[in-house]
């Protein structure tokens, strides 16, 4: 292009129209031109293309370095060897979690419950059923992750006894004593060290007191609360609608996005928060 028509004035009212609709814009180099003038016009180097290429898709690799631990999906709880105690979460949102991750640079262990939802590449996936084996793949991973992610959805309670055989219809009210399951993350976060840690919190209300208390009481970095009975939110679907909860005070709502965009969002704020906790200034404090 002629640098005259690179700075002409309706030229760059079309380019801002783009990107006000969020269309990134490669400029061109400087430099020689073929029509012999000297200015900007000149194919953009390829390696600018692919840095924008890379930012527009997410593509960030500022997680080198680290390794990154993920949870995701249900756990199943046997009564008897045909039912169980489980919960409606597809585990989409712990993927898309995993994958961003991945695609940013970092080792990525994928801790997951029954899910039908396909592996990322470039992710080492453990599958467990229980909260007892989910904890047990935890523990076992845990020193080596610098991150920690627990998107999962633990069953709460499992069965005091799980019956060898198939429980038979009878006339009479059946009573099933439930005992509560390992709390997984406050568990492994009680001696987190500087691992930065993320819970998440399935609420259905008073989503921002409960999100809150969980930040503390489970010695969390970052809580991501959603209310499972809005809209686009729910368990299942590809999109979500959460707030990120974080440890320095501050609360990012997010609009209705996939679960990839929340994903991304998510480590955004990873980063961002870790970059806060082990500053100078802070680690002098």
């Amino acid at each position: 292009m002629n640098v005259n028509m690179w700075n002409h004035a309706a030229t760059q009212a079309n380019l801002d129209v783009l990107r006000s609709r969020g269309v990134h814009i490669v400029s061109p180099d400087e430099g020689y031109l073929a029509c012999g003038m000297t200015g900007a016009g000149r194919l953009a180097g390829q390696e600018q293309i692919v840095a924008t290429v890379r930012e527009a898709l997410h593509f960030k690799r500022d997680l080198e370095g680290q390794t990154v631990l993920i949870t995701a999906g249900p756990t199943c709880e046997d009564l008897d060897p045909v039912r169980y105690i489980t919960n409606r979460s597809s585990g989409k949102m712990g993927y898309a979690v995993a994958e961003a991750a991945a695609r940013r640079g970092a080792k990525t262990i994928l801790i997951s419950g029954p899910t039908s939802v396909e592996t990322p590449n470039a992710v080492q996936r453990i599958d467990v059923r229980t909260a007892e084996e989910m904890l047990r793949a935890v523990n076992e991973n845990f020193e080596r992750a610098t991150i920690a992610i627990f998107a999962a959805a633990v069953a709460d309670y499992r069965s005091a006894k799980a019956f060898d055989q198939k429980i038979k219809r009878e006339k009479e009210p059946l009573t099933v004593t439930l005992e509560p399951n390992p709390d997984i993350i406050a568990t492994v976060a009680r001696n987190k060290g500087n691992r930065l840690v993320v819970g998440f919190a399935a609420e259905t209300e008073r989503v921002a007191e409960n999100a809150r208390k969980k930040l503390t009481a489970k010695n969390a970095d970052i809580i991501v609360a959603n209310d499972v009975t809005a809209e686009g939110a729910g368990f299942d679907v590809d999109t979500n609608v959460v707030t990120l909860f974080s440890r320095d005070g501050r609360d990012l709502a997010l609009p209705r996005m996939s679960k990839s965009e929340v994903a991304q969002r998510i480590l955004d704020e990873v980063v961002r928060l870790r970059t806060v906790l082990h500053s100078p200034e802070r680690t002098a404090l």
